[in-house]
């Protein structure tokens, strides 16, 4: 090989590596469901981070849910729901949620009439920490995880199962508006849903 070719050679190599150096850092990064054991899903401390999709107050589905939590404590409870940022920016092209997308149901209590505030309600500390994840490997394709009560939040939670899920299940098959989330809840995922065409019949 001449010099001037060997010259060429290294410059290509060197805009190929410059190239893939670039291309790896436009990735996404791995925003998804982490498991222990297979199955145990790790919680995201992150998850303040990700894509807020919307709050609610006082929002109840059930008389008392599985944790002993009643409809009066509940009415008086913020939830926040957030999306990994991967999952949402797929959900904005598409309608459709990609698989591993997780989302995180973050309860917090609410005060009135605190410093300068004089009517409605704010939020104030961590009350409980859900999750829902969909993962074609599991059975129906989604999985439902409780961390539990603030103070005593698990640092991993395996999908609920038997009489505990069996309530979240029929709630998200009969009453949501994309797939089993309640896109309906989220003004810019709904908004995305309508112009894909995503939504059930009925929304």
């Amino acid at each position: 090989m001449t010099r001037s070719n060997r010259t060429f050679a290294v410059v290509c190599a060197a805009i190929v590596g410059v190239g893939a150096t670039v291309a790896l850092a436009q990735q996404a990064p791995a925003d998804g469901p982490r498991y222990e054991n297979g199955t145990h899903l790790v919680r995201p401390d992150d998850y303040q981070e990700w894509v807020f999709l919307g709050a609610g107050l006082g929002m109840t589905y059930e008389e008392d849910t599985a944790d002993g939590v009643s409809s009066e404590e509940l009415s008086q409870l913020f939830t926040n729901v957030f999306v990994n940022p991967s999952s949402y920016r797929r959900f904005m092209e598409t309608g459709v949620w990609p698989d591993r997308t997780t989302f995180v149901l973050e309860f917090r209590q609410s005060a009135s009439e605190v410093s300068i505030n004089r009517a409605g309600r704010f939020q104030t500390d961590l009350f409980m920490l859900e999750a829902e994840v969909k993962d074609a490997r599991f059975p129906d394709g989604w999985a439902f995880f409780d961390f539990g009560r603030a103070g005593e939040l698990a640092d991993a939670a395996e999908p609920l199962s038997g009489e505990r899920v069996a309530p979240c299940i029929e709630c998200h098959t009969l009453h949501t508006a994309v797939e089993r989330t309640f896109v309906q809840f989220y003004p810019t995922a709904l908004d995305a849903a309508r112009e894909h065409g995503t939504l059930k019949p009925g929304f």
